[in-house]
């Protein structure tokens, strides 16, 4: 019986680990990027879970044969990702839909080379993960904002300025569900999205990579599910990096229905030889995505217990700090604006007083200004501490 069926297993998420002396960003590069050794890192998006036991027994597997040449993609490989997505998400693909990329961003990048040329105009929802920019500004191409707009405590979209920037735009770089803010988009904001895109000759470039760390309550789902038409114009971006922890083996799959478009963005990753990836994140995807299941479960009801602390610890300290009330992933949206100080002081104080290493929203574009990204996928010991930490300055 797999992990996926099984209820009865318990998986541990109060353990504390030490990741330093691991060639860990998030812990090992703190002095370098907060000129502190002793701040509590709640920054990088990667978990201090341990990645479950089912993987690391399958990479263990592998590694026992004391060889590691080339490898290729074997069929149960493709047929773990079609599986998952059927059980996960309702959303039916096939084998043949599924390219390796090396990681979400990476494809960001392959598919501007694919699909654009420099000067086109790309959509992004500021405030959004920043690697956006950077792809769009990198690769020499107009960036589009369409700003999402902060109304009674949630986020929504501007429709009405979206379809004004799909009229003079190549791509559209969605968040789905959306970092940093925790939207999960209802059907019915991505089907307005997708139509919009349709119209205008849009492709949309939606990044799911979070799509499996669903908050109780809540429902993912996958853009190119919609409808065959927003299907036939839509580059899905998934990975089980954030799902099972596994970052650092550099594994995502890149699903494109659309022929045509599929045929192009296979030629980009292939002249640049990217195409290969790690063996032994091929053997991690497939023995996550084939037993994880009540592993994502039960980690995801423990990170929504971590957003219950702090959002507690908040509100019993009558801190003007709120909590964005979060939908997805591991990633909690602080607004500090009540608090009435620019965004250098808030930074200076979370360093040197509270000692907690977070990610400056203003990195996240327009709206970003006077919030905060904290990582809650860590023990809820150390949720506590932070959070004690933080009241202690901010009430």
């Amino acid at each position: 019986m797999s992990a996926k069926h099984n209820t009865m297993l318990t998986y541990n998420f109060d353990e504390i680990l030490n990741r330093e002396n691991t060639a860990s960003i998030k812990y090992d590069l703190r002095n370098k990027i907060f000129r502190k050794d002793d701040v509590i890192p709640m920054w990088v998006a990667d978990m201090d879970f341990a990645t479950p036991d089912f993987i690391t027994s399958a990479i263990k597997n592998r590694a026992d044969h004391p060889i590691y040449g080339y490898s290729f993609k074997t069929k149960p490989y493709y047929i773990s990702i079609v599986d998952w997505l059927k059980y996960k998400h309702n959303w039916e693909i096939r084998k043949n839909w599924i390219l390796f990329s090396p990681g979400v961003v990476p494809a960001l990048n392959f598919s501007i080379l694919t699909y654009t040329n420099k000067g086109d105009g790309i959509i992004v929802q500021p405030p959004v993960y920043f690697p956006f920019f950077n792809a769009i500004n990198d690769n020499e191409r107009k960036q589009l904002n369409n700003d999402l707009i902060l109304k009674d405590g949630k986020y929504i979209i501007d429709f009405e300025d979206f379809e004004k920037k799909a009229k003079e735009a190549k791509l559209f770089f969605l968040s789905n569900p959306h970092n940093p803010v925790g939207r999960v988009w209802t059907k019915e904001e991505l089907t307005k999205l997708g139509e919009i895109c349709v119209r205008n000759n849009v492709i949309i470039i939606s990044d799911e990579i979070h799509s499996d760390l669903i908050l109780p309550w809540f429902t993912h789902t996958p853009t190119a599910s919609l409808s065959d038409e927003i299907r036939d114009i839509t580059v899905t971006c998934i990975a089980p990096s954030k799902t099972f922890n596994i970052a650092g083996l550099s594994t995502s799959s890149i699903i494109i229905s659309n022929n045509t478009l599929r045929r192009k963005f296979e030629k980009i990753i292939n002249t640049l030889h990217v195409s290969g990836g790690n063996l032994f994140g091929a053997v991690a995807s497939e023995a996550g995505y084939n037993n994880g299941a009540e592993w994502v479960k039960q980690l995801m009801d423990y990170v929504n217990n971590n957003f219950m602390l702090v959002d507690e610890a908040l509100k019993k300290t009558n801190s003007k700090i709120k909590l964005i009330s979060p939908q997805a992933t591991y990633l909690g949206w602080l607004d500090f604006n009540e608090i009435g100080i620019d965004d250098k002081e808030i930074r200076k104080i979370l360093i040197n007083d509270c000692k907690l290493g977070l990610s400056p929203g203003n990195t996240f574009g327009n709206g970003g200004e006077g919030f905060q990204r904290i990582n809650v996928a860590t023990p809820a010991s150390v949720v506590a501490e932070a959070m004690k930490k933080l009241t202690a300055f901010f009430t």
